[in-house]
């Protein structure tokens, strides 16, 4: 059985990034290794995990493209639901986010902003799908 575990975010700093997730969205630090280059936040169901640059760069002998406010975001974003989207944003921001989207009801009814986080990556903040 495969099972989607977690998804791995490539940072400047795995400390500061957790505390914005934990911060913005009250997700739940679950570790950070000793060396502070690795970490785990417990996301619902799915874990929100981050490297640091340093360790991704040892993974990945040919390299990858860093994630930065100063460029476009990746064609790529992580979702969160919640029930009250413009207080999610709010949260975000305060957190130290930046507003790509403000929240815009689709024609199906969903209510969905975009954010991204302090190192640049893309987040969809929506209501859940009925």
């Amino acid at each position: 059985m495969i099972k989607f575990a977690y998804t791995i975010l490539y940072v400047k700093d795995v400390e500061q990034s957790i505390a914005f997730y934990e911060k913005a969205f009250g997700f739940i630090r679950k570790f950070i290794t000793p060396e502070n280059d690795y970490g785990e936040l417990s996301a619902g169901e799915t874990t929100l995990s981050f490297a640091s640059i340093t360790l991704a760069s040892s993974n990945l002998k040919d390299g990858f493209i860093n994630s930065s406010l100063a460029n476009k975001p990746f064609g790529i974003e992580i979702g969160f639901t919640t029930d009250d989207v413009e207080e999610t944003v709010k949260a975000a921001i305060d957190a130290g986010g930046t507003v790509l989207e403000v929240p815009k009801t689709k024609p199906w009814g969903q209510v969905v902003a975009y954010v991204r986080d302090p190192d640049g990556f893309l987040i969809e903040i929506c209501t859940p799908m009925n």
